[in-house]
């Protein structure tokens, strides 16, 4: 059986599902709460196996290990530490990476 990986959002991510919810909820509150609870259940989904997914390509101007997953157009950066995922970002594709 996988071992189970405990799931930390940051704050700043956090943050990026708010306004995403907010973002959307301005033409339906419906489709953002549902939209959300996608993105939730994507997040939740790294408590197995989060290193599935590919490093992140900006690793190679930050010096670090972060990888990411892909939602619809979303991008949800994350890095593991030992058994904890931190959820860093959730952001729309085509902005750029900002920690």
């Amino acid at each position: 059986m996988a071992k189970k990986y405990q799931i930390n959002l940051t704050q700043q991510a956090q943050n990026d599902l708010e306004q995403i919810f907010y973002y959307i909820a301005d033409d339906s509150i419906n489709n953002a709460t549902n939209f959300v609870l996608q993105l939730e259940k994507k997040v939740y989904s790294l408590e197995d196996f989060p290193d599935r997914n590919p490093f992140i390509p900006e690793n190679e101007f930050f010096g670090t290990d972060y990888r990411h997953l892909i939602y619809k157009r979303y991008r949800i950066v994350y890095r593991i530490v030992e058994k904890t995922v931190f959820i860093l970002r959730i952001f729309h594709g085509a902005k750029l990476l900002n920690l």
